[in-house]
């Protein structure tokens, strides 16, 4: 992980400022946080303060209502906004964190939950996450919803996202933070932050921590 300089008041300022399309290759969406470690060779950042898991009630990939906190509270969780039409970033990132999932006891598995909430939820309907999910992994959770109400809650983890729109060649993109951030099973805050450059090596060396409540 490159090296960063972390600045405290800076946070939800500077994330929400920058973020970056799928397909431009720009990790911009990374916020500014706090850590009390040297993290230039780990691909987890570590965070001094967590954030709060976003207090979201969607609808998930059986049309039923979601609510995040309740849902996932007591299990270690993994957070990701994007979208099914992205045609790098978020597909890249589902797929290494299920390739990851797999060295994982079934048990732990179970546990485990990984919430892709869409940025793009005019197109991202709930049968369109499912079946999306299903060929990365049939346990991913989906959520869709209302888009400001999904703005909201990925502002208050630092991720900037913005509404579909058109680029110049008239292809519909969705700009969107690409961080991934792991909450503990033990306080249910998020300690843990991961940028797109994360390898299912990564994931893998880690997921069994944060399963454990711990810090990779």
């Amino acid at each position: 992980m490159r090296n960063k300089t972390f600045v405290a008041a800076a946070l939800l300022a500077a994330a929400t400022l920058t973020l970056s399309a799928c397909g431009s290759g720009n990790d911009g969406g990374k916020p500014v946080a706090v850590v009390s470690e040297d993290t230039s060779q780990k691909a987890a950042t570590v965070l001094d303060k967590p954030f709060e898991k976003p207090d979201l009630v969607l609808t998930d990939t059986q049309g039923k209502q979601y609510d995040l906190r309740k849902e996932t509270a007591g299990h270690p969780t993994l957070v990701y906004f994007g979208y099914t039409h992205c045609p790098d970033a978020c597909p890249l990132t589902m797929n290494n964190i299920a390739v990851a999932k797999k060295a994982l006891s079934k048990a732990e598995q179970d546990d485990l939950r990984v919430v892709f909430v869409t940025t793009d939820p005019d197109r991202d309907t709930p049968a369109e996450l499912g079946n999306w999910l299903k060929m990365i992994d049939p346990q991913f959770i989906g959520l869709t919803g209302d888009f400001s109400t999904i703005q909201a809650g990925a502002r208050t983890l630092g991720i900037s996202i913005e509404p579909t729109t058109k680029d110049k060649n008239g292809k519909l993109v969705s700009m969107h933070g690409t961080q991934v951030i792991a909450f503990s099973p033990k306080t249910d805050a998020g300690y843990v932050l991961y940028g797109e450059d994360a390898t299912v090596d990564d994931y893998t060396k880690d997921l069994p921590r944060i399963v454990r409540g711990e810090n990779p």
